[in-house]
């Protein structure tokens, strides 16, 4: 593995701060706790922590809306803990990356109070103001979360421009002051020696300055309203088209690389920092590595129902093709915004066997693997029986819109609000077989309902005493992978490539001459695969299931339902 980059080496653990550990006692997770966990995390084998947003903010859209790029939210703690965290996660080799919010701020912050102040305030252009136009906003643009993306402000008679919430008024990149702030902000932690950042909605930085209007028909509300209740490949397809032609002027706009490569240059005067970005479009790569270190690969994410070999294959095939020159893959099955790994690709009967199948995959695969805090115990998704208990306003504005707009009834709305909610994947970790999960005290409510199955075996403490959990079973794998150079560093080839019931293929690295053969059966039915391959043994490194033989014989390899297995072929 000699030359290559932590952060192709790593393998990152996403912390929602908010709900991994509440260390004060109030309900909200908060940087005491994390620091209480930290040799939890050592102990775990992940070497590199993505911390979701931990600055000020009125929690509107969950800590995405910053009040302060330059400080600690008080409900977290302090700068002085913060840098505890840094400083203990470092001296047990773990490295920190911030998540970075750069296309908006919160309504709060001080710059936007001095924007919407008066019309030629200095820091009027830091956000996008624009008159009516026809009695109306300025055009018929519409917010990523549905509804206009103009608010009316009374104080000077103009709209300001918000891709999200109207609580997230977009900044203006075009506004050299702008630029110049939030990279002092960035040199902030980068001064206090994090290591990196993951750029949060980066394709949404610069809009079209001549604001066309859009073509489409149909609402994002409606839109989202049929995609919710479809399942015809071709009408999704087609959706999924109109979606992208609502937004084509408020996406990836030109001078977004020129922007990405100038925030590089930022990042680059810190050594051996990395910058990870929020989007599967592979141009973020940039050309000869100046811009991107990593893009996430999220097609494979995004499937409906178990994964499958067919959809592996096939997701590595066109993503591999187009990867630049030089260039490292990023891959991950889960994080905040998404449904639980359990739950989106679990089938009810054999849900902790295909979790150990997801975790094998993000660690085998070529790429740095991202995984998010709860997967290693098999946390699933929460179901909210009612709006009282939302904190994620994204799903209290679809269940309103689903009854006022389309015609839902309070059952189903308060079913799409859950599907579309991200409440869901965000509750507070579970530690312990004990009132709260151990997550906060007992008589104490969590900021956001903790998922009851944790009295079911799903905690930290019932898996770290049972050799069989899911929890060790984490902890053996991502062990080998660190000793296993070809799992990181080698080259993919797929095998079998017919296969309907199992994913076969091998990972070749030539510097450290090692080839390891990595089989997948994600199926309930037993295998003996003919492999027919130019070696006489493979020697297992692992495998979940019991074997005869630390050495198989690679002309005939019998698989059990849902083995995962890792030999190294000699």
């Amino acid at each position: 593995m000699t030359g290559l980059k932590w952060w192709q080496k790593a393998v990152f653990y996403q912390i929602y701060p908010r709900s991994f550990a509440d260390g004060n006692g109030d309900g909200i997770g908060d940087f005491q706790g994390i620091i209480s966990k930290l040799d939890y995390l050592q102990d775990l084998g992940i070497d590199a922590i993505w911390l979701s947003p931990h600055y000020p903010s009125p929690q509107f859209d969950c800590g995405y809306d910053i009040a302060d790029y330059a400080a600690v939210n008080p409900e977290y703690g302090t700068l002085e803990e913060f840098k505890h965290f840094l400083n203990g996660a470092h001296q047990r080799g773990i490295r920190i990356i911030l998540d970075l919010v750069l296309n908006h701020t919160s309504d709060q912050h001080p710059w936007f109070a001095e924007s919407r102040s008066r019309r030629f305030n200095p820091k009027r252009n830091w956000y996008i103001w624009r008159d009516g136009r026809d009695s109306g906003p300025p055009n018929n643009w519409e917010s990523g979360f549905g509804g206009p993306a103009w608010e009316f402000d009374s104080t000077t008679g103009q709209y300001y421009y918000h891709y999200f919430f109207k609580e997230q008024p977009d900044l203006n990149w075009r506004n050299p002051e702008v630029k110049q702030a939030m990279f002092d902000a960035v040199r902030f932690w980068l001064e206090l020696g994090v290591d990196g950042f993951r750029l949060d909605a980066i394709g949404k930085i610069l809009e079209d300055p001549t604001l066309p209007n859009h073509t489409v028909n149909l609402t994002q509300a409606e839109l989202r309203g049929v995609l919710q209740t479809t399942s015809n490949a071709d009408k999704r397809k087609h959706l999924r088209e109109q979606q992208a032609a609502m937004f084509r002027y408020q996406l990836n706009q030109p001078g977004i690389h020129q922007l990405m490569q100038e925030l590089r240059a930022v990042v680059d005067e810190y050594p051996d920092r990395v910058l990870v970005g929020e989007t599967d479009d592979i141009a973020y790569y940039g050309d000869g590595d100046n811009e991107l270190h990593l893009v996430f690969n999220f097609p494979l994410m995004l499937r409906t129902g178990r994964l499958t070999p067919a959809w592996v294959r096939a997701n590595q095939q066109e993503r591999l093709a187009l990867l630049p020159v030089g260039a490292w893959p990023c891959n991950t099955l889960g994080n905040h915004d998404q449904p639980r790994m359990s739950t989106r690709f679990g089938d009810g009967r054999n849900d902790d066997a295909l979790a150990r199948i997801s975790l094998v995959l993000m660690l085998t695969l070529w790429g740095t693997p991202f995984l998010y805090n709860g997967e290693e115990i098999g946390m699933t998704d929460i179901y909210l029986g009612e709006t009282g208990q939302f904190r994620d306003m994204l799903g209290v504005w679809y269940y309103n819109t689903a009854i006022a707009q389309l015609g839902a009834t309070l059952e189903e709305a308060l079913a799409h609000a859950n599907r579309i909610g991200r409440d869901k994947c965000r509750t507070p970790m579970q530690w312990t077989n004990a009132p709260n999960a151990g997550f906060c005290p007992p008589d104490v409510d969590p900021w956001l309902p903790v998922n009851p199955n944790y009295t079911h075996g799903i905690n930290v403490t019932d898996q770290l005493k049972d050799p069989d959990s899911l929890l060790t079973f984490y902890q053996r794998i991502l062990r080998l992978r660190r000793q296993t150079p070809a799992l990181i560093a080698g080259e993919y080839t797929p095998l079998h490539q017919d296969s309907k019931d199992y994913l076969a293929f091998l990972r070749h690295s030539q510097v450290d001459d090692q080839i390891c053969l990595v089989v997948l059966n994600m199926s309930e039915q037993t295998h003996r695969l003919s492999l027919d391959l130019p070696y006489s043994s493979a020697h297992v490194l692992f495998s979940s299931h019991n074997r005869d033989s630390d050495t198989d014989n690679v002309d005939m390899l019998s698989m059990a339902p849902f083995e995962t297995y890792i030999a190294e072929l000699r």
